[in-house]
């Protein structure tokens, strides 16, 4: 397929970078956020771009559109970020034609996600088409290719489990909590830190049990309350850690403590504990195992539980690529035959002005001339001729182009389009 527009000097192209030549400063350096976006749609309007899209997330920031040139949409993302041309041509990616639509295939079905199986890619991809439709920046072939990208997304997650399991130590987190902890809706819950990993996997309890009783505990207040805020969370004093350990039914620490902060002293336990120590370096001491009844994960423990599910998730991959070759191919004899459908129309067209031209002249030479079968296998011979013709140019070994210009050539006809 050397060319999908009407324009024999135009190309689809996938222009960008991701998190895998590019680290996170320099994709922070190109992201783009909502106004950017709009402005890079604009200034793609004004300089008479026909179609494109963009997509910018943390770890990519990537534009798929049609130009002469891969660099006037590579100008596009420089203009309107912070990044520049040198930048880019260290980092960046340029595909064209099958290689560009092969690519977006991959990102849309989480195939070249970070994350193995991560789908959120595609309700990004979903909305960047609805605004390019919306500034008259979506023509037909890119309307077509999203939605087939889309179809292979949804195929991929309910036909493959490449999205199964917890990919990031908050979410195993959660999920061993949920496996290990029965009636997890009522526990106590006691988040000691607010580091990352921690604070996500608050927010992940809250919006998975809807549990009343979390209570969070920081050495700065401040930074507490402000999380706590968001949650609508109960905030303590860190005074107050030694009287809370002895309510928790689940502790979470994520404390940036180089030293335990938590050990078997501080501890006076009668009942069962769970305790997540998500902390680098390690802030829970292991000697709170010789407590009957309390249960220590590191989490070095919980990362081997997502390098397990990645593993797994990797044996998927076959599967998920089957499909979107089909949807792909599905989307590929679309683009042949919206391509050469033009001059099969121009090519009925001649046949047609032929046809009534010679049963005008045999209606005036034959005596008893019945126009209307002659009209009848006149149009059968007609279609028979034209569906040789596209079953040609739909062949995979059919240099279409080609084959376009000679019949163009031969029937002295220019492309109809409908």
């Amino acid at each position: 397929m050397e060319n999908n527009n009407t324009s024999k000097h135009h190309y689809f192209y996938a222009v960008g970078l991701s998190y895998k030549k590019a680290d996170a400063e320099i994709r922070g350096k190109f992201s783009l956020d909502a106004a950017a976006k709009t402005r890079l749609l604009e200034q793609a309007k004004n300089e008479g771009i026909e179609s494109l899209i963009v997509t910018s997330t943390c770890n990519r920031t990537e534009i798929y559109g049609y130009a002469e040139h891969p660099f006037q949409l590579i100008k596009l993302i420089c203009e309107n970020s912070q990044g520049s041309v040198e930048a880019f041509q260290k980092v960046g990616f340029v595909y064209k034609n099958q290689e560009a639509i092969s690519h977006l295939f991959r990102v849309g079905t989480g195939l070249d996600s970070q994350i193995l199986g991560d789908f959120e890619i595609i309700a990004q991809i979903r909305n960047s088409f609805s605004q390019s439709k919306a500034l008259g920046l979506a023509n037909a072939f890119m309307e077509r290719l999203v939605n087939a990208v889309i179809q292979a997304s949804k195929k991929i997650k309910t036909d493959t489990e490449i999205s199964s399991g917890a990919t990031s130590v908050s979410f195993a987190a959660v999920q061993y909590i949920f496996k290990n902890v029965e009636d997890i809706g009522n526990k106590n819950i006691l988040l000691f830190g607010t580091g990352k990993i921690g604070r996500n996997t608050c927010e992940n309890l809250v919006k998975h049990t809807k549990n009343e009783h979390i209570t969070l505990i920081n050495r700065t207040k401040e930074k507490a309350e402000k999380l706590a805020g968001k949650l609508n969370l109960i905030v303590k004093d860190y005074s107050e850690l030694h009287l809370e350990l002895q309510k928790a039914d689940v502790v979470v620490v994520a404390t940036g403590a180089q030293n335990p902060t938590i050990d078997k002293a501080i501890l006076n336990l009668k009942k069962p504990m769970l305790i997540l120590d998500l902390s680098i370096p390690k802030n829970v001491h292991e000697n709170v195992e010789e407590i009957d009844g309390v249960t220590l994960i590191h989490m070095d423990y919980l990362s081997q539980l997502t390098d397990e599910t990645l593993e797994n998730r990797k044996k998927h991959i076959p599967a998920a690529e089957a499909i979107i070759e089909e949807i792909k191919e599905e989307f590929i004899t679309w683009t042949k035959g919206r391509k050469f459908a033009p001059t099969i129309n121009a090519l009925k067209a001649k046949l047609n002005a032929i046809k009534i031209s010679e049963l005008d002249f045999q209606s005036k030479k034959i005596s008893n001339f019945n126009e209307e079968q002659a009209e009848i296998i006149s149009n059968r011979i007609i279609q028979k001729i034209t569906t040789h013709f596209a079953n040609h140019l739909k062949e995979d070994d059919t240099m279409v182009d080609e084959s376009i210009e000679w019949i163009e050539k031969v029937f002295k006809i220019g492309a109809i389009t409908k």
